[in-house]
């Protein structure tokens, strides 16, 4: 008989950061502690994943918006969702 672990749901994307601000990837989805695989915008081995698991460092998704502002809209790279967000616990 196996069982299956209850997996954690998938991280809901938020937000699109204006150009210029940081993205709120707390979630520890975004990483992959298992493979290091190549940036899709530097082709520098990271474990950093984008919501769709798209291997990207923050640094990079944060310049590619600053860059490309019109396509950022469309959500390539977006901030974590912050649904049950208190104001007293950004003790990061």
């Amino acid at each position: 008989m196996t069982r299956t672990r209850n997996k954690k749901p998938a991280v809901e994307p938020g937000l699109v950061p204006a150009p210029g601000n940081l993205l709120d990837w707390r979630d520890g989805s975004h990483f992959d502690r298992w493979e290091d695989r190549p940036c899709a915008l530097c082709d520098q081995p990271t474990p950093m994943r984008s919501h769709a698991g798209e291997p990207v460092h923050k640094s990079c998704a944060e310049a590619w918006i600053a860059a490309n502002p019109t396509e950022a809209r469309l959500g390539r790279f977006a901030s974590d969702a912050q649904a049950g967000r208190r104001r007293g616990d950004d003790h990061a």
